[in-house]
């Protein structure tokens, strides 16, 4: 297929495909969903997904503060126009509930029954200055703790599409902007999903651009030919149309993973481009004639190559065996991708190359060889010096890395000065908190329902050891009802909002059927026998608030009848967090299957598990070294930086496959071992620099990302691949001497056969 002929053929199938794409194009989607890194396999997940039928998603909300620019929140005009707001709002398509201080009624029982009484009423000076008394029962709930602002929290129909959020959140700015209010703080989940897309818009198109722009410098740099530089950059592009191509045909959508794809395609290609340009001028300036250089230069490096970009491709495609959906995704189809952009390479790269003069013109080559003969002779002869910094390194990442902990923020990939940031901030200090908290409550075996005394009573334990262990605030649960219900018992009095006695219960039980009915959050079930505990917290981070609730779960073993009262921890922030702890199960799932794949390719390379295993040292070592960094960085271990270790391990073995590879050639034509290293450590040496200093340089480009899961990934992985160069180059040779007896035999026992 190398041939000319067979290679016009193919590039212009290759041309014909690209036109079709081109002429009947997919629609890009953007979405973001932050669902897709709950762990799948989990049981919570499982649990919350049947909790939420039964009451309601926690998820599914909007937070927005208003404050009076007039520095007076109860003053007439300022509520007035809030309550014009109001209503605007909930007359929009796709809200369920809106719920404020504004139109917020309590029970009263008079001897007529329940009554109900508006808990603020700005109907004229007097009814206002009365109810404003009222205000601070709701302070840190309804009301911010500093006073000067109020809360619409809004319940949005379940399950809206992106499109559906996106126009829902557009149509409550318009009425905001319609009534000239502007919102002292918004958070919520039809905020965030649009403006993670705005941004991850904005850095797909960046990222192409640069990763394009480095190429070409790249290529300028390294060959100095019109046909080292115009080539690549046709094979890379169509790479790219096609790839992008195929997952969008595939009616998948673009989510803050793809971001970095542009990116690993364009580098991983060029890679694998610059050791058969490498090889095709080395032919060309030997005096190769155009035609038989090309075809020996693909006929020989292909399968070394495609070695390269499979253990590459294994990196990803192993995190389709994680447990989180965003993982899984983004795994497979990098993965995919690298290896159609591979295939495009193939079919592409000889037929464009037999079409332009071909000149064997390229600079620095003696120099560069004179440079890896010294390089080769000094780590001959500190060998020992060698192996001690790396046995040195190796111990003190390890001692730092065992101290790194796990640690996930709900808005973890969004840069810390981000409105978004400064926004659920503001909730954090004024309105309890941000993140919504579920527990969910079920009847123990003793009781007939969560109202009984004994169970109620256990809830009130509960939540006094929440308050104690997450500070005061306000909490919806069949206990808010009751303590409700004694409210009304005493004219809606604000200091009878409390567990009220047996004998104050025992009167109050006739109105517990009208009580389920209020509207407002479910959190009974209508048998009574589940319910929930529900309210927003500071997002701690996932190891903060593992520690609370591990405090409040103890508690609960400790201090709760079960046969009273059963508990379970539930809701999105508790399964984030779950997906954060699992990490480590992540990581290692991950790392076993591409160690597995790398260790099969070297056994059937060589037919020696002993080579296989010398292999995975010089590139198992960088991934500790990483975990060193990470310390003396302050970068903390989550989903996002757990999942560098395999793709780092997938692209940095692409470089010793290749050395191997090149080995094994040498050695097939009958050098001896010594010989064979140091030819490999020549001429595979260069090869090896040029393809990691431009993975280095591409990967550091995502370094400059807003989104922390880019950032953390162009930062961690350039680094990793330069520790694996240096032991690639140094550590590798080292350690293959020692098998110069052994292969000695080998070849001798071959000669005698």
């Amino acid at each position: 297929m190398f041939r000319k002929q067979p290679a016009f053929a193919l590039l212009g199938f290759g041309v014909l495909l690209s036109i079709f794409i081109l002429v009947f194009p997919p629609i890009p989607s953007f979405d973001y969903d932050f669902e897709q890194f709950f762990p799948q396999d989990d049981s919570d997940l499982a649990f919350y997904q049947q909790f939420e039928k039964d009451f309601e998603s926690d998820n599914d909300y909007l937070l927005i503060a208003l404050q009076n620019e007039n520095g007076n929140l109860i003053a007439k005009s300022f509520l007035e126009k809030c309550d014009l707001i109001k209503e605007g709002i909930s007359q929009l398509s796709g809200v369920d509930t809106l719920i404020s201080i504004l139109d917020l009624e309590l029970p009263v029982i008079g001897l007529f029954g329940i009554s109900y009484s508006k808990v603020f009423d700005w109907e004229n000076e007097d009814k206002l200055k009365q109810t404003s008394t009222k205000l601070s029962q709701f302070k840190g709930s309804l009301i911010s703790s500093d006073g000067e602002s109020l809360l619409f929290l809004i319940k949005n129909d379940s399950n809206l599409s992106k499109e559906q959020g996106d126009t829902l959140y557009h149509q409550i700015q318009e009425v905001f902007r319609a009534n000239e209010i502007i919102p002292k703080a918004i958070a919520g989940k039809i905020q965030t999903q649009g403006d993670f897309v705005t941004l991850m818009q904005a850095e797909f198109g960046l990222f192409l651009g640069a990763s394009l722009v480095l190429i070409l410098l790249t290529l300028v740099l390294i060959f100095r030919s019109g046909w080292g530089v115009i080539v690549p950059i046709l094979v890379l592009g169509m790479g790219i149309l096609w790839t992008f191509a195929l997952i969008l045909y595939a009616g998948r959508s673009l989510d803050i993973m793809s971001v970095m794809q542009p990116t690993i395609f364009l580098i991983v290609g060029l890679s694998a481009l610059v050791h058969y340009f490498t090889q095709l001028t080395k032919k060309l300036r030997e005096g190769y004639p155009k035609d038989v250089a090309i075809f020996e230069t693909f006929q020989e490096l292909t399968f070394a190559v495609g070695l390269t970009i499979l253990t590459t491709a294994v990196g990803f495609l192993s995190l389709y065996f994680t447990s989180i959906p965003a993982l899984k995704g983004f795994g497979l189809w990098t993965g995919i991708g690298i290896l159609l952009n591979f295939l495009v390479i193939l079919l592409l790269t000889p037929g464009l190359l037999y079409l332009f003069p071909l000149s064997g013109k390229q600079a620095t080559q003696a120099k560069s060889f004179s440079t890896l003969n010294g390089l080769f002779l000094w780590i001959l002869k500190h060998r020992r010096l060698v192996l001690s910094a790396f046995f040195g390194v190796t111990v003190l990442a390890v001692i730092f890395g065992g101290q790194l902990k796990v640690n996930g923020f709900l808005l973890d990939n969004l840069p810390t000065d981000h409105p978004i940031q400064e926004n659920f901030k503001y909730f954090d200090s004024e309105f309890g908190g941000s993140n919504p908290m579920e527990i969910y409550l079920e009847a123990g075996q003793r009781v007939s329902s969560l109202l009984d005394f004994e169970a109620l009573k256990e809830i009130e334990k509960l939540e006094g050891k929440l308050s104690e262990t997450l500070g005061e605030r306000q909490y919806v649960s069949p206990l808010s009802l009751i303590k409700t219900l004694n409210q009304a018992q005493n004219q809606g009095s604000t200091a009878a909002f409390t567990f009220p006695s047996q004998g104050q219960y025992l009167r109050m039980r006739r109105y517990f059927d009208q009580l389920v009915k209020i509207e407002g959050p479910k959190v009974l079930s209508s048998d009574q026998q589940s319910g929930r505990i529900s309210s927003r917290v500071e997002d701690l981070g996932s190891l903060e608030m593992g520690k609370r609730r591990a405090e409040i779960l103890d508690f609960v073993q400790r201090e709760i009848n079960p046969d009273f009262l059963k508990v379970r921890w539930t809701g999105t922030a508790y399964l984030i967090d779950r997906g954060h702890e699992s990490v480590t199960k992540q990581m290692l799932q991950g790392l076993i299957v591409a160690f597995a794949v790398v260790g099969l390719i070297a056994g059937f390379l060589f037919r020696s598990w002993r080579l296989s295993f010398i292999l995975l040292i010089p590139n198992v070592i960088p991934l500790v070294w990483m975990l060193g960094l990470m310390y003396l960085l302050g970068i903390e271990f989550k989903l996002t930086t757990s999942i560098l270790f395999t793709v780092a391990f997938g692209i940095a073995v692409d470089d010793s496959i290749h050395f191997m590879a090149k080995l094994k050639t040498e050695l097939d034509r009958g050098k001896n071992l010594l010989y064979a290293i140091k030819r490999t450590f020549l001429e595979a040496g260069r090869a090896i620099f040029l393809t990691t200093v431009i993975l280095v340089v591409g990967f550091a480009l995502l370094s400059f990302s807003q989104f922390g899961v880019t950032h953390f990934t162009g930062l961690l992985i350039s680094v990793t691949l330069i520790f694996a160069l240096l032991a690639d180059l140094f550590l590798l040779p080292i350690l293959l001497f020692p098998l110069k007896k052994a292969w000695d035999k080998k070849s001798k026992a071959r000669i005698k056969d």
